[in-house]
């Protein structure tokens, strides 16, 4: 049985060994450790940056999520973000996203601030999209574009 749930401070250890994998495995990038762990407690010292969630099975923490805020003016309301996504290799294809993906539309379904979801993914990680797909989500309205100092 998955469960989702609000992380907690004690799954900080957690969510950073799963963002320094997912960094390499989805980009091949090298993410600074102690930079990394600073960014994710920070969103634990401040709920305006966002909320970790994490899902469980039999007790182990499997997958985790960052869902950051949005404001829309278009839509006066709250566009909620789905960032660093990760789920552990081995649990991958058991529906762990899914359940992550459908405890978040479940609160914007029920809250009348809330207007949508949105997530980014790298233009090569083709099995994320597959997945995004399949739950309904589109990449059809906007291209990405950033700068990163």
């Amino acid at each position: 049985m998955i469960i989702v749930r609000e992380a907690k401070k004690s799954d900080i250890p957690k969510i950073v060994e799963f963002q320094l994998t997912m960094a390499m495995e989805s980009e091949g990038m090298e993410l600074e450790h102690k930079v990394l762990e600073k960014g994710v407690a920070a969103v634990f010292d401040d709920r305006a940056k966002g909320v970790y969630y994490v899902a469980e099975s039999q007790g182990e923490v499997v997958g985790s999520m960052l869902n950051t805020y949005e404001w829309s003016d278009w839509r006066n309301g709250i566009i909620i973000w789905f960032q660093s996504v990760y789920v552990m290799p081995e649990y991958r294809k058991h529906g762990i996203f899914r359940k992550m993906y459908e405890h978040i539309k479940n609160k914007v379904e029920k809250d009348d601030r809330l207007k949508g979801m949105r997530l980014y993914v790298d233009k090569g990680n083709i099995k994320a999209q597959k997945v995004y797909s399949a739950l309904g989500m589109t990449g059809e309205h906007y291209l990405t574009y950033e700068w990163i100092k």
